[in-house]
């Protein structure tokens, strides 16, 4: 089969992460972008990669087998939280959610509050979380193995991503995540609000386009106890941020900008 510029382009994205493509894959995660280049695409086992590079198709197959693993405590999280009423959505993120994690990798959620509550519903996930003995990675942590990693907080009024966070890698990241509570349609609502990652991959995921987003009630200032959780919550961590985002309605805790540091693999 004769390969698309763009087709060859998101092969070449994918073995940044060791991650040969299948032919489905291939055409969902075919990239709106065409490139120059000499290149030798390969195909072996139903996989397509660049030349010599077969080795990432064992890499694949393992990471496969420890992501199952990761997923079932994934889901065990996402039973527990999902009991809270102010949680909308509970989502795998990262290589997790392309089954491509390494065995002492941890393990990337997202969650979506309700409006108005991310940091209690922060303060009462974490409780939760300790009485029944799940292991949270903590910052500067080697040991990430089996550890989770929420490190994705979202009021579900603040869900678009700024136009400069828009790029390649982070429509990537929001195109392949993957809800395990679904509350409302929240997950939905997330890919509807950032259409805009289709203008990367615009096979990755199917947009309705008659999606109605409902009102949401929203209060202008925090309520008493949803004050309190935010001023506790950031006092704690106010001399560890660098890079990461805390506001009233965002917590993403990503002190690496991965998005330059993919940006300039593919240019090198």
């Amino acid at each position: 089969m004769e390969l698309r510029s763009s087709e060859i382009f998101s092969i070449i994205y994918h073995d940044i992460f060791d991650y040969p493509l299948t032919f489905f894959e291939l055409k969902k995660w075919k990239l709106n972008k065409s490139i120059g280049t000499k290149k030798v695409i390969v195909k072996k086992n139903s996989f397509y990669f660049l030349k010599e590079r077969e080795e990432i198709i064992k890499k694949r197959l393992k990471r496969k087998k420890y992501s199952e693993d990761k997923f079932k405590i994934a889901k065990k999280v996402s039973l527990i939280l999902g009991k809270i009423p102010t949680i909308k959505l509970v989502a795998i993120t990262g290589a997790l959610a392309m089954n491509n994690a390494d065995k002492g990798s941890d393990i990337d959620l997202m969650i979506i509050t309700k409006n108005n509550t991310l940091w209690t519903t922060r303060l009462i996930s974490y409780l939760l979380i300790n009485i029944y003995g799940f292991k949270v990675r903590k910052p500067k942590d080697n040991n990430q193995k089996d550890k989770l990693c929420l490190n994705m907080w979202l009021d579900e009024e603040d869900l678009v991503w700024k136009n400069e966070n828009r790029n390649i890698y982070s429509s990537h990241e929001i195109a392949q995540i993957i809800p395990l509570i679904n509350k409302d349609n929240t997950h939905e609502k997330l890919l509807n609000k950032n259409s805009w990652i289709l203008d990367f991959w615009p096979s990755a995921v199917k947009l309705n386009k008659n999606f109605k987003f409902k009102k949401v009630k929203s209060s202008k200032s925090f309520s008493f106890i949803e004050k309190l959780a935010f001023n506790l919550q950031y006092v704690y961590m106010k001399n560890k941020i660098s890079r990461e985002v805390i506001t009233s309605t965002r917590a993403i805790f990503h002190p690496n900008d991965w998005s330059q540091v993919i940006a300039s693999k593919l240019t090198s």
